[in-house]
């Protein structure tokens, strides 16, 4: 599977004291990554939400930080689906310069109702999901 691919440079505002990028602010840049990742499968989440009460949200994540980031650093995010259930989104993402590998992370989405408890994926947006897959 081919990787979905975000570019995104570091700003002064992303680095700490050391000139570095900010621990934290490394999950900014992968929940930006998905974001588009799902914008490019045709999901429009705002009208999930508002036709069948469903929001994504993160359930769970691995961080590993292998190397850091730099002020003005071209950074690319790639996303990959490792996992789908009828309401669990399991995903791998790394944040990458230049081709060197900076931050891995593995992340499980879950479909959450209105109420706060987990839902089922409707069957569109699944097959939208699995088609990332291929």
């Amino acid at each position: 599977m081919t990787p979905h691919r975000f570019d995104l440079r570091v700003y002064y505002e992303d680095t700490d004291l050391a000139g570095i990028v900010y621990y934290a602010n490394y999950l900014k840049f992968i929940e930006r990554a998905r974001t588009e990742w799902v914008r490019g499968l045709g999901i429009d989440q705002g009208r999930l939400k508002a036709e069948s009460g469903i929001v994504f949200a993160v359930r769970r994540v691995v961080a590993d930080y292998l190397r850091p980031a730099r002020f003005d650093d071209l950074l690319t995010v790639e996303t990959r689906l490792a996992a789908l259930s009828p309401a669990r989104i399991v995903l791998e993402q790394d944040v990458l310069r230049a081709g060197e590998r900076l931050f891995a992370a593995g992340v499980t989405l879950v479909a959450l109702a209105e109420t706060g408890r987990p839902a089922r994926l409707p069957a569109d947006i699944r097959r939208a999901l699995g088609a990332a897959a291929r």
